[in-house]
């Protein structure tokens, strides 16, 4: 795909990897639909990419409701007449043990901390991946859906509801790939590693030093390499179906 002058949503635009990602992206020529629920966020982003010259428009909408995300999408179509790609980056953490005992006494991951992760990450993934090829069968334009998974996805302790969020995300994009190549779409996703952003800084110091030293590189990734590593599965147009690891060799 050639970005210039392309359409590319963006959900989780307001901060940290999807904002690098449409800064990146914005570089090369595409202009942005961004989704986020953070407006603030995604005002930061606009900016960013109309100084270089990019069409950059704001989404505020929860991508776990479906209604929401149907009109975002017919929004777009309206806004710039046509959408070209999308980049499915919107998630959330809540970590925790499945179950944990000590000192006798005994804590356990909630169901709202399960389905919280799995209704952003797994079901906000689903609505946006449908409603962007949809618009793009539609109109009869190829395009281009890029899902942010996770090394995660292999099984991490304290992350029985991102790393199973993570699988998922990375599987749909392995079936899209093979359901919507008759019309010309592509799918893939990218799994980063330990990525210096909010998200991680969730994560308790011990933790993200324990996780550097996993990192056979020595150091946490940077949004700007999974950014770039995006722009690469636009633009190489015989990568469909595959999950790339960007994660500096880390093994979970």
């Amino acid at each position: 795909m050639n970005l210039n002058q392309s359409v590319i949503a963006i959900t989780g635009a307001g901060q940290g990897i999807g904002q690098m990602i449409a800064v990146t992206l914005a570089q090369a020529g595409a202009d942005l639909a961004l989704l986020d629920m953070n407006e603030a966020g995604l005002k930061q982003t606009q900016a960013q990419c109309q100084m270089l010259s990019a069409k950059a428009m704001i989404y505020p909408v929860d991508v776990t409701c479906e209604a929401d995300v149907e009109q975002v999408f017919s929004r777009v179509m309206e806004d710039f007449g046509q959408l070209n790609g999308l980049v499915n980056n919107a998630g959330v953490l809540r970590d925790g043990l499945l179950v944990k005992y000590k000192n006798g006494e005994l804590s356990k991951m909630s169901l709202e901390q399960f389905t919280r992760v799995m209704d952003v990450n797994v079901t906000g993934t689903f609505l946006c991946g449908r409603e962007a090829a949809q618009q793009m069968i539609v109109a009869g334009q190829p395009g281009v859906i890029v899902n942010i998974s996770s090394v995660a996805r292999a099984g991490n302790i304290g992350q029985t509801n991102y790393a199973a969020s993570k699988a998922a995300v990375a599987t749909m994009a392995v079936c899209w790939a093979k359901e919507l190549g008759r019309y010309g779409i592509r799918a893939a996703a990218v799994a980063p590693g330990v990525v210096q952003t909010a998200m991680a800084d969730q994560l308790k110091p011990e933790a993200i030093e324990r996780l550097k030293q996993m990192i056979p590189v020595g150091r946490m990734g940077e949004a700007s390499e999974i950014a770039q590593t995006v722009k690469f599965i636009f633009e190489n147009d015989y990568i469909n179906g595959r999950v790339l690891e960007v994660d500096g060799g880390i093994r979970m």
